[in-house]
């Protein structure tokens, strides 16, 4: 029973792992250095919710309270486990799944095997402690976006992305990440979203990042979004595809005229600048351009920004 007295509706066929409280076939018992995880996967929409009713995921009579079991499953595992992670159960990504290794959807072990497939590891999310319904299903939406992404451009990258990394891969990955840094130091503080788009093989890579930062140069993003967007202007830089990057917002009280300088104005403006790469450099825009219906000027050097 639950604290308030209502029978408990746990959506346990969505967890892999052992249950918190109680030991199942699941559970690898806690050896002196081991660390114990505890892995669910969350629908993420009352869509999902129907679509997965036939598997008996859960009992719950609606989404609503689906997610209010969740949340407490969730507390309860970080109560009882050294991490607890999560990931977006995507129905038809879990039928897919299914149908390719032969497996029976409705077989809780079918659910266990797909939430720790290898390749889908991106998607895993740290949870710690966040409201369930206001904040982190939106990351796991989004991780999941990431996730697919992230593979996109691993294999563009022949495996070198996560695994050992030539010489030519680690240096992209650390020239995509200077690029990154420079357009956040030159914007300023503010608050921000970075739209990135790389024309690659197999189809347009995009990122989107949102950025949180303060005058001193202190930045606030979510790990997972700026792994993406280093890992998209790696391949970008790798290969050598032509890239579009748009960074808006709106920037913060101590908002200088230029991006490097000059006198303070105080106020907060509304932003967006836009920045080209032909496969080697990223440079300003030659002209104003549009990017998933945001608008954006021609950004300032990143020459100039140190």
């Amino acid at each position: 029973m639950s604290r308030n007295g209502r029978a408990r509706r746990t959506p346990d066929c969505t967890a892999a792992g052992p249950r918190p409280r109680a030991r199942s076939r699941h559970e690898r018992r806690r050896a002196d250095s081991a660390e114990q995880a505890f892995v669910i996967g969350v629908l993420t929409s009352a869509a999902d919710f129907e679509r997965a009713g036939a598997w008996r995921l859960s009992d719950a009579p609606d989404y609503d309270s689906y997610l209010r079991d969740t949340a407490e499953l969730l507390a309860e595992a970080r109560r009882g486990f050294d991490t607890v992670r999560a990931r977006m159960f995507h129905p038809q990504d879990f039928e897919e799944f299914c149908l390719l290794h032969g497996l029976d959807p409705a077989e809780p072990g079918a659910r266990d095997r797909y939430l720790v497939n290898p390749p889908l590891q991106t998607q895993l999310l740290a949870y710690q402690g966040e409201d369930l319904a206001g904040d982190f299903v939106p990351r796991l939406v989004r991780a999941r976006e990431n996730g697919l992404t992230l593979r996109h451009a691993d294999l563009l990258l022949d495996g070198g992305l996560y695994e050992e990394r030539g010489r030519s891969v680690r240096e992209a990955y650390q020239r995509g990440a200077e690029v990154f840094r420079r357009m956040l130091v030159g914007a300023g503080g503010g608050v921000y979203e970075l739209r990135l788009a790389v024309d690659a093989p197999g189809g347009r890579l995009t990122a989107t990042a949102r950025v949180l930062q303060w005058e001193d140069g202190v930045v606030r993003i979510n790990d997972e979004d700026l792994e993406l967007v280093c890992a998209v202007l790696c391949a970008g830089l790798t290969r050598e595809l032509p890239a579009l990057a748009v960074l808006h917002g709106t920037r913060g009280s101590a908002a200088a005229d230029e991006p490097r300088g000059g006198a303070a104005d105080r106020g907060f403006r509304r932003t967006a600048w836009a920045w080209a790469s032909g496969g080697q450099d990223w440079a300003p825009t030659a002209a104003a351009v549009r990017l998933d219906g945001v608008a954006a000027e021609p950004g300032y050097s990143l020459g100039t920004v140190r």
